[in-house]
Parts: structure tokens; sequence; C-alpha cells
């Protein structure tokens, strides 16, 4: 009785895990195309990763290139000036050289040096007759004014300047206080 009721048992389980052929090449079929599209994945991480690096790559060269020559354009701006003082230099030291002719250069080169400041963003802060403001002013000293009224900018001993909103040089100030 053992025998026939183990072979009974035994004939369902055989049965239920037992695939068909067109099940088998069903499940087949299945395994190659999921294994093809994980390959396919698989070869788009690595082009997106080496696409990732070579961007990278590409914007360390960029940033490398603009720090060694972001200030080429402002510097070759500034070689007309050098060129104007190193003429007036030189023209000082002829013997037809009057005090006029070289106050007359020097006014020249001071327009240039000024054109320059405008097209690169440079602004002065000359606040005589101002209000003291300590974010664009340094006040050397204060003196007692009775034309002046107080915390107001006497004389400006050196002018200040801003690149944009940023201030580059605070302007150096006397500031009057009450007598």
């Amino acid at each position: 009785m053992t025998e026939s009721s183990a072979t009974p048992s035994a004939a369902p389980e055989a049965s239920s895990t037992s695939v068909s052929i067109e099940e088998y090449e069903a499940l087949n079929a299945r395994l190659t195309e999921a294994e093809a599209a994980a390959s396919t994945a698989r070869d788009a991480q690595l082009r997106a990763l080496a696409e990732v690096d070579n961007v990278r790559k590409r914007a360390e060269r960029e940033i490398d290139s603009a720090r060694k020559f972001g200030t080429e354009r402002v510097l070759g701006d500034l070689l007309a000036i050098n060129d104007s003082l190193e003429l007036g230099i030189k023209a000082a030291g002829s013997p037809e050289a009057t005090v006029a002719s070289i106050g007359e250069g020097m006014t020249l080169t001071h327009g240039q040096l000024l054109k320059f400041f405008d097209k690169h963003g440079i602004s002065i802060v000359d606040p005589a007759g101002q209000p003291f403001n300590p974010d664009l002013h340094e006040a050397v000293s204060a003196v007692p004014s009775a034309d002046v009224a107080p915390n107001y900018v006497i004389s400006v001993l050196q002018k200040g300047y801003r690149l944009h909103e940023r201030l580059l040089r605070p302007a150096m100030v006397i500031v009057a206080k009450a007598p």
C-alpha cells in the first residue's frame, strides 16, 4: 500500500513542475529579451557616465582657461594707457618739453584711464560735501567746523573706487564735527 500511495502523490508533483516545450521556449525568449534590455541599459549607463566625465573635464578646462586668460581683454585695454605713459616719460626728458606740454599729455592719459574705468564698470567715489557713509568712506580724522554740518565730508584725501556694486577701495576723508 505504501508503494501505491507513494506513486499517486509523486505523479501530481511531477506534472505540476513540468514545463511544456512551448512554455520553456517562451520563458527562454523572455529571458533573452531581459538580458538584452539589461545589456542595453548597462551600455547606456556607461555612455552616460562617460559623457558626465567628459563634461566635467571640459568644464575644468574652461575654468582653467578663464582663470588664465579672463583678464586678457582688460589688460589689452591697459596697454594703450601704458604706451601713453611711456611716451610722456620719454617726452619729459626731451629739451623741448615744457611744463604745459607735459601737463597736457598727463591730462590726455588721465582721460584714457577714465574711459578705461567707465568701459570696465569702475566708478569713482568722490564724496566731497556729502554725508559720511562708513560703507563707502574711511574717516581719517574729524575736525571741528562751523561752516559744514557735523558728519559731512569736508575734504577727500584719496578717492574711492567701486567695481559695479562692489567697493574696491573706500574714499579716505576728513569729516566735520560740531565745534
